[in-house]
């Protein structure tokens, strides 16, 4: 495949199920500080009211929705190869990972610090929270980013883009192993069944290569070899699935009995993992994993695939969401920690004023102003009837 291709027409379906999976994470971060287990490593806030339901929720979500994004990822990363010069590629990609992920981690280090700080002394019944936490930025270095926090997506997906573009040029310069690739990744994805177990057993793989069964995304600045070696694994599949793109109206062949196994394995794995063997983890998981990404996937295409105002506009204002969400997630369960209702009414709370509270922001300070064009490439109209237009 080289750059003659015609250019492809916006692709509604995945641009869709992009924007999802990103927004999927403000209901992460809502739900995880009412969950019953505690893992200060991933989350250092915990409400005194909790419940396991909120701890499903965020294993739920756990299981398809970085991978899903990253496959998708890897999709528009080849779009913009082969549809465009690699170099206008790397340009792309720069301006759209590399310098906001920097911008953002500057920017949001601060406040990210404050409201995880000011909660945790909230919730530890501190008498006066803000004054302590304000004491923590007496010095300058407090204003320095040490960890990476919800910004880890963006850079990993910098790295991962900068392994597989040098792969591709690799690869370009061989055209019969590329033709060779997608002959035999067409021959895979149109056989539905087969598909789940082959890419199944793929990732079972790279489990076995990991040693683990779990992969915690780090958010140190060093690059985690386990990281970046699972995720990689869906880029480059999503890389692949450019070239048989034509093939993507076969992901909605038993995309609702996809999703409905996948939900019934997540479940059973859920309640009894502690019962099973390292075997039988990575196979529960990376068979889950792959019902999932084919079945939701599926249904994306089945019903996204036009040109929808409401999905439109929540692609256009995901990133921004996701980038400022953190900060509220964080500060928000501290005001409301001595309310005696019920850890779901609180998660819902949380992510309900959340989500106010970004999207207003985006379409008042963001759509129609150089953020918006920073972040997106264009302003947008802030007026719903051009919302409607394609």
């Amino acid at each position: 495949m080289n750059g003659s291709l015609i250019k492809s027409k916006r692709i509604h379906s995945l641009d869709s199920l992009r924007a999802i999976m990103m927004l999927l994470g403000l209901v992460v971060h809502s739900a995880i500080t009412y969950g019953v287990y505690e893992d200060l490593d991933v989350w250092l806030l915990r409400d005194s009211m909790t419940h396991l339901s909120n701890d499903f929720i965020v294993s739920f979500l756990h299981a398809f929705r970085m991978q899903i994004f990253f496959l998708v990822a890897g999709f528009f990363g080849s779009m913009l190869f082969y549809e465009r010069k690699p170099v206008e590629m790397i340009k792309n990609r720069i301006f759209r990972i590399i310098i906001p992920f920097i911008v953002f981690m500057i920017l949001l280090w601060p406040t990210i610090v404050f409201a995880f700080s000011y909660s945790m002394l909230v919730f530890s019944g501190v008498t006066n929270p803000l004054e302590e936490t304000i004491c923590l930025f007496s010095g300058i270095d407090m204003l320095i980013p040490r960890l990476t926090f919800h910004l880890w997506f963006l850079y990993y997906l910098g790295l991962i883009t900068f392994v597989s573009v040098s792969l591709a040029l690799l690869v370009r310069k061989t055209p019969i192993i590329s033709r060779y690739i997608s002959k035999i990744f067409n021959w895979i994805l149109e056989r539905s069944f087969l598909r789940i177990i082959i890419f199944a057993s793929i990732t079972s793989v790279v489990y076995i290569i990991m040693g683990t069964w779990s992969v915690f995304t780090s958010t140190s600045f060093v690059p985690d070899f386990n990281t970046f070696f699972y995720y990689f694994m869906f880029y480059i599949i999503g890389w692949v699935l450019y070239k048989s793109k034509h093939l993507l109206d076969s992901f909605m062949k038993h995309d609702f009995l996809f999703t409905l196994l996948a939900i019934t394995l997540f479940s059973v794995y859920f309640f009894m993992n502690d019962s099973f063997g390292y075997l039988t983890h990575i196979i529960l998981k990376s068979m889950t994993v792959w019902l999932f990404v084919f079945g939701i996937t599926g249904l994306f295409v089945r019903y996204t695939s036009y040109h929808y105002p409401i999905m439109r506009y929540l692609s256009d204002s995901s990133y921004w969401v996701y980038l400022v969400h953190l900060s509220f997630t964080a500060i928000i369960p501290s005001f409301i920690s001595g309310w005696s209702i019920p850890a779901t009414l609180k998660f819902l709370f949380v992510l309900l004023t959340t989500s106010f509270l970004c999207f207003v922001s985006y379409h008042y300070l963001v759509r129609g102003t150089f953020i918006g064009k920073f972040l997106n490439g264009r302003k947008y109209s802030r007026k719903f009837s051009e919302i409607r237009k394609k």
